[in-house]
């Protein structure tokens, strides 16, 4: 059976951010930790995913009430609410392809810079083939104490070549180095060009022009409640980095569901004229 993926970075593309989520649930002041903490490290050349799991880390060992730990953030995974519609559309979009195409299905993968103990552990992790995000080592009480791996803007590439090169499941586990073994292009478990890639903002630009590149679908979503965030939403228009820019809005009747739609009826189009 031949496969489409269909891959989602995850904070303020599924969900609003989950790092800023988590944080206030705990009490702590979003704002400046964001702009006193953060943007600190960011203004002293810092990368800021690494940036923001070291000033998690430092607020961890300063909090009164106790460390973030691996317990807390998995608890908090468990109780993530979700943009409009985000539950239901995964099992939408597989029973509309099977619908029409008996020989092509659908894989669906997250690749994001925040925080992987979040994101495994959402309602709609099941949905997933593969998850990759930013992780944190833990000490021996279960504290947060090192990053263990970091996810920025370019690094989020490797895995859409992991995907492409059939390099998941079992395959990927502790081999960091098999994504760079050459394969012909027409040899790709899932060639670019059948890949659908849904992001939100700026460390998503990598993917969008390599899957724009090899002629795949992009799409950047936003959300409509926030007017500040519209401008550098239609940037990735008028940059012709994406194939569409819509509200973030995942029920079946919305315009995001549809094109979806329309993107999975296009790639199949073009996977059942190669078989011909």
């Amino acid at each position: 059976m031949k496969q489409i993926a269909l891959v989602f970075d995850f904070d303020d593309t599924l969900a609003h951010d989950s790092t800023s989520a988590f944080l206030e649930s705990i009490g702590v002041d979003v704002v400046r930790f964001w702009k006193e903490e953060v943007q600190l490290l960011d203004q002293s050349d810092w990368d800021p995913i690494p940036a923001y799991q070291y000033a998690l880390i430092q607020l961890s060992k300063k909090r009164q009430e106790g460390p973030i730990t691996q317990e807390m953030l998995c608890k908090f995974g468990k109780k993530l609410k979700f943009h409009p519609g985000v539950t239901r559309v995964f099992e939408n979009l597989r029973s509309y392809a099977a619908s029409r195409y008996s020989d092509i299905g659908l894989e669906f993968y997250i690749i994001s810079s925040g925080v992987g103990e979040i994101v495994r552990n959402t309602r709609i992790a099941k949905e997933f083939t593969e998850i990759w995000a930013s992780e944190f080592h833990y000490d021996e009480t279960g504290a947060i104490d090192f990053p263990r791996k970091v996810i920025s803007f370019t690094d989020k590439t490797r895995y859409l070549f992991q995907i492409s090169k059939g390099i998941i499941g079992e395959r990927s586990r502790n081999n960091p180095f098999a994504v760079n073994r050459r394969v012909p292009y027409k040899d790709f478990r899932i060639k670019m060009e059948h890949m659908i890639f849904v992001g939100d903002g700026y460390t998503d630009v990598p993917c969008f022009s390599l899957v724009k590149r090899y002629n795949g679908i992009t799409f950047a979503v936003y959300d409509k409640y926030r007017q500040d965030r519209w401008g550098k939403a239609w940037n990735f228009i008028t940059d012709g980095r994406v194939s569409g820019l819509l509200s973030a809005d995942y029920t079946a009747d919305s315009d995001l569901t549809r094109s979806l739609m329309m993107a999975v009826d296009a790639i199949a189009t073009k996977l059942l004229i190669e078989e011909e």
